[in-house]
């Protein structure tokens, strides 16, 4: 089982994921993002990494989400098999979900959100998500990991999880990119990574790397 959650800030103009599964290495399997293009999560029974990558192009090169991930997963013939979600830089995300990713699989879409997973212990994991990432009022990605938490309490993986992974983008800060490969409790152990991010001095010593909006640091 994997669920995600793709977001943007229309504020900060920051975009970002978060992803959690009972397998290995969420972050290098499922979840990428573009600043020029946007964010994508491409999991599934048999994910294919090439999707993620193709949905961003995609949109780079000026498609929606929609029409983004329609021309990726309608060449792919192992679909079924797959999930992949977008989410392009005006906030609008679209989800294709192969029927052969369990019987509890799915998606929400509202503006500027997407959340999806499959082999869920129950769609409601998905209702969960986006109702605790809407409710929070800490900062952006603070608000993603917590909607991996309520996704957990809300019955989560049966298997029990072993990865989870934030990546956020922002056009004035250097990405971050947090991952926990394997551990008995990966979304404590991403929160604990989190704030250890958030220490004045690593922060300090970000703030003097480079960004898109000054890339001559």
């Amino acid at each position: 089982m994997t669920y995600s959650i793709l977001a943007r800030d229309p504020k900060s103009g920051a975009i970002g994921a978060a992803a959690a599964t009972g397998s290995l290495c969420v972050g290098g399997w499922v979840i990428r993002g573009d600043l020029q293009a946007g964010m994508s999560a491409s999991q599934g029974a048999k994910p294919s990494t090439m999707w993620g990558e193709d949905v961003l192009s995609q949109m780079a090169a000026g498609s929606s989400a929609t029409s983004a991930v329609n021309t990726v997963t309608s060449v792919d013939s192992g679909a079924a098999f797959r999930q992949l979600a977008a989410l392009d830089l005006s906030g609008k995300g679209a989800v294709h979900t192969g029927n052969k990713n369990g019987l509890a699989r799915g998606s929400v879409i509202e503006d500027n959100i997407v959340v999806c997973g499959n082999l869920l212990s129950d769609t409601t994991v998905l209702d969960a998500m986006i109702d605790a990432f809407k409710a929070s009022t800490k900062s952006f990605e603070e608000r993603l990991i917590t909607s991996l938490f309520a996704a957990e309490q809300s019955g989560g993986d049966s298997r029990g999880l072993q990865s989870a992974a934030l990546l956020v983008y922002k056009p004035d800060s250097p990405v971050i990119t947090l991952r926990i490969d394997y551990h008995n409790s990966p979304l404590i152990a991403l929160q604990s990574l989190y704030e250890k991010h958030c220490d004045p001095d690593y922060q300090a010593w970000r703030n003097t790397l480079p960004t898109s909006e000054h890339p001559e640091r």
